[in-house]
C-alpha cells in the first residue's frame, strides 16, 4: 500500500489547530498515512500546544514565516511518502476522506494532482470560495470553480459529485504524487502565497499529468485564515502572481498579448477601486504590476511541451458570462465552453 503524508503548514494558527487537528489526526492516521505539522515560526504557542496534546506527532519547525511556497518546499524535502497532501490548518476533514482520495488516484492512473470537494465551514450546504469542486481558468487566466463563479457561490445539491478533470486543485486541500512534486521542483517560491497551486497544476499538465477533483471526498474550509479576503496585501499577491503564472506557462506567441490585455483590465479595476475610495486596493494593483515588471526575469519559464493544450480552459471570458447571467451564473451553464474535460 502506498503511503500518504498529510502535511499542515501552520503560521500562528493555534486556534485552528485546536479546532481541526483532532479530526485530521483521527481520520488521517493509519498504517499507510500519517500527519505532519510544519510550523512557519509561529509565536502564538502553536508548537507547545501540539507537543502537549499530540506528543507523538511530527513537527517540523522553521525560525520564521517562509510563506506557503517555501514553507511547503522545505517541509516536503524532509518527508518520505508516495503522496503528499497539502492541507490548510483551517480545514475540517470528514470520515473516509483520505480513502476516497486514494481510490480516485487508483481509478485514474494519469492523475498527478487531485482535490476533494471543499464546502464552507460556515454555510455547510454551500461550496467554499477557494476551490469548491474543482478549479478552471478562462482564456485570460481568470480562475473560477465548479460551484463558484467569481463572487457567486452555489449551494451544493450534489450537482457536481462526479469525478472530473479540472485545470487546478486548491492548495487548501491538494493531494499530489511526491514524484510529481519533485519532478516539477515543487511550488514556485517567487509567489510566496496565492496562485502558486494554479501554477503548479499548469506545469503538471504541461508535463503530461492530469488534474482531478474527487468530490466523494469532502472537507470544510474556513478560508482567509492567513490573510483576510479584504486585505490589500492579498489582492496584490493575487494580481501579481496571476501575471507570474501567465508569463511562465503561456506559449510565446500568445504570452505578450494576453499579459498586456490582463494588465489593461487590471488598470481598469484599479480605477474602479480609486473611484470607490479604496485607495489601499488601488495601490495594491499598481504595486502588483511594479513587482511583476521587477521580478519577471527571475521566473523560470516552462520547458515542458507548450504545444499541449491544458484541460479545463474556458473558451471565452468568465467575467462576460458573469455579467450576461446577471451576476448569478452556474458552472453547469459554463461547462460546455470548457476544453477537454473528462468525467467519470
Amino acid at each position: 500500500m502506498q503511503t500518504i503524508a498529510v502535511v499542515i503548514l501552520n503560521w500562528n494558527g493555534k486556534h485552528y489547530l485546536e479546532r481541526f487537528l483532532p479530526g485530521v489526526v483521527k481520520y488521517s492516521s493509519t498504517q499507510e498515512s500519517f500527519v505532519v505539522v510544519a510550523d512557519n515560526g509561529s509565536t502564538d504557542g502553536s508548537t507547545d500546544w501540539i507537543s502537549h496534546h499530540y506528543p507523538a506527532l511530527r513537527v517540523i519547525k522553521f525560525d520564521r514565516n517562509l510563506g506557503f511556497t517555501e514553507g511547503y518546499n522545505r517541509a516536503l524535502e524532509k518527508i518520505e511518502a508516495d503522496f503528499f497532501i497539502l492541507l490548510n490548518s483551517d480545514v475540517e476533514v470528514t470520515p473516509g476522506w483520505l480513502d476516497r482520495m486514494r481510490e480516485g488516484f487508483e481509478l485514474h492512473p494519469k492523475a498527478g494532482i487531485a482535490m476533494p470537494k471543499i464546502l464552507s465551514a460556515f454555510e455547510r450546504d454551500k461550496f467554499e470560495y477557494a476551490g469548491a469542486s474543482g478549479g478552471f481558468i478562462d482564456i485570460l487566466g481568470y480562475p473560477f470553480c465548479r460551484g463558484r463563479i467569481l463572487s457567486c457561490i452555489e449551494v451544493d445539491r450534489a450537482q457536481y459529485n462526479r469525478d472530473s478533470t479540472i485545470f487546478w486543485a486548491s492548495g487548501a486541500a491538494m493531494m499530489i504524487k511526491s514524484s510529481v512534486y519533485r519532478e516539477l521542483g515543487g511550488l514556485d517560491e517567487n509567489f510566496f502565497a496565492h496562485m502558486e497551486e494554479i501554477d503548479l497544476c499548469w506545469r503538471a499538465q504541461l508535463a503530461g499529468y492530469e488534474i482531478w477533483a474527487f468530490p466523494s471526498s469532502v472537507v470544510y474550509h474556513v478560508g482567509g485564515g492567513t490573510l483576510p479576503n479584504n486585505s490589500p496585501r492579498k489582492l496584490m499577491l493575487n494580481y501579481r502572481n496571476n501575471l507570474f503564472m501567465l508569463y511562465k506557462n503561456l506559449p510565446a506567441p500568445r504570452r505578450q498579448i494576453i499579459i498586456l490585455t490582463r494588465m489593461l483590465l487590471d488598470g481598469l479595476s484599479a480605477l474602479v477601486f480609486l473611484v470607490q475610495g479604496k485607495r489601499g486596493f488601488y495601490r495594491a494593483v499598481l504595486d502588483a504590476h511594479k513587482e511583476f515588471r521587477a521580478n519577471k526575469h527571475k521566473l523560470k519559464k516552462s520547458t515542458k511541451s507548450l504545444s499541449l493544450k491544458p484541460t479545463g480552459v474556458m473558451r471565452g471570458l468568465i467575467i462576460l458570462s458573469f455579467i450576461l447571467r446577471g451576476g448569478k451564473p452556474r458552472f453547469i451553464d459554463i461547462a460546455p465552453l470548457i476544453r477537454g474535460r473528462k468525467m467519470s
